[in-house]
């Protein structure tokens, strides 16, 4: 129950957050939101290199098993997203050959400016639907893992919410408050109602749940299934922040900031660990 309602407080209630301040100001700032992902990603690859992964070669069924499960981890949700980004990509207009190959905003990233373009077309309630399942598909790539490493930290610690388990849940729950007015601006801008924007804002952060309990549920079955679900949350985790996070970070702020801001966020994660 512990770890349902830590999980559920990053991913929903972060994410439905998010969404309430989109829904307020219907406006971001770049270079806070850009601050707040490098700071929260240089964070998650300190835990995930220094913690997670210590811990999955800690369980000594094989340093290659451990790097199988971090590839595998990195390739399934790379696969995934090239698959969805192939799929909604020639359906935004502004997306085509010169746009460059990472997103160039956080609507990009989670795919809400694809459900936004259906909603500026007035398109049918069944492309409407196909366009929001598909954002619900993007932003559950990025929960699930950020889910599982809290469920697969939380299965390491004896079945105990310990000081890593909860300082990913907090990163992860303010990770999700960006995501969040990503998902609710174009909701609204399109002609949704504010409550029910937020709502479903706030229902996109459920995937974080799943993941926690899929990554226990891996880590209860022995030392073989713990290194898995460490390796495998570790990996997923890895792709998202260097893939994802720290470019977009980036690209909403041109500036040598976000650099040293995951700079610092590494440093705030080993005093984390290690204090």
């Amino acid at each position: 129950m512990t770890l349902i309602v830590t999980t559920a407080i990053a991913g929903v209630v972060g994410t439905g957050l998010g969404g309430l301040i989109g829904a307020m100001l219907q406006k971001d700032s770049n270079r806070t939101v850009s601050l707040l992902l490098s700071f929260a990603g240089g964070v998650m690859l300190s835990v995930v290199c220094f913690d997670l992964v210590t811990e999955a070669i800690e369980t000594e069924v094989g340093i290659f098993t451990v790097i199988g499960a971090i590839a595998l981890g990195v390739a399934v949700i790379y696969l995934l997203n090239y698959l969805i980004d192939r799929r909604t990509n020639p359906e935004v207009p502004h997306i085509d050959e010169k746009h460059p190959k990472t997103a160039d905003d956080l609507d990009e990233l989670i795919h809400s400016d694809h459900l936004g373009q259906h909603y500026a077309n007035k398109d049918n309630k069944l492309a409407l639907f196909v366009a929001g399942v598909v954002m619900a598909s993007a932003i559950a790539l990025h929960n699930v893992p950020e889910g599982m490493t809290i469920g697969a930290s939380y299965a390491s610690n004896n079945g105990v919410m310990g000081s890593a388990a909860l300082v990913l849940a907090v990163l992860i729950g303010l990770h999700n408050i960006p995501e969040g007015m990503a998902v609710s601006v174009p909701l609204i801008s399109g002609g949704m109602g504010k409550f029910r924007a937020v709502l479903i804002t706030a229902a996109s952060g459920i995937p974080t749940i799943i993941g926690a309990l899929l990554g226990f549920w891996l880590g209860e079955i022995g030392a073989l299934g713990l290194a898995l679900s460490l390796g495998f949350a570790s990996g997923a985790m890895l792709y998202v922040v260097f893939g994802e996070i720290l470019p977009q970070a980036i690209l909403m702020y041109h500036s040598k900031l976000p650099a040293f801001t995951t700079i610092i966020g590494v440093l705030a994660g080993l005093l984390i660990i290690y204090i």
